[in-house]
């Protein structure tokens, strides 16, 4: 019995539509993608959204849990805030693999 060897092969796979960030508007690239509950999790969050990692830890650097689950569920009253504002002017002007190291909180201790 013969082989169908390369006739009439369709394709059922859909490349998937590329990560936009919606606080800066760049590409995400894969190793950079964050999952963000927009509510915390520990605050019962269950709803995520994809950032890009910078843009992640930006928000926690600037807010705790209760600010994150009271005044800033989402996207549009993060960028209302004057310091995330800013941040995402910077960012958005940078390449979609740009990643600044955070510096560690003066509160950790260094263990040695």
């Amino acid at each position: 019995m013969a082989r169908k060897h390369k006739q009439d092969v369709v394709s059922w796979y859909q490349q998937p539509e590329p990560d936009i960030c919606p606080l800066c508007n760049r590409l995400i690239p894969a190793d950079q993608r964050d999952e963000h509950h927009l509510i915390p999790k520990s605050r019962g969050g269950r709803q995520t959204q994809a950032l890009h990692r910078i843009c992640h830890r930006q928000i926690h650097a600037l807010f705790d849990e209760a600010e994150l689950e009271k005044s800033y569920s989402t996207v549009e009253a993060l960028l209302e805030h004057p310091q995330m504002e800013k941040f995402v002017r910077w960012v958005r002007k940078k390449p979609p693999g740009f990643y600044d190291g955070t510096r560690r909180s003066n509160r950790r201790k260094e263990k040695g």
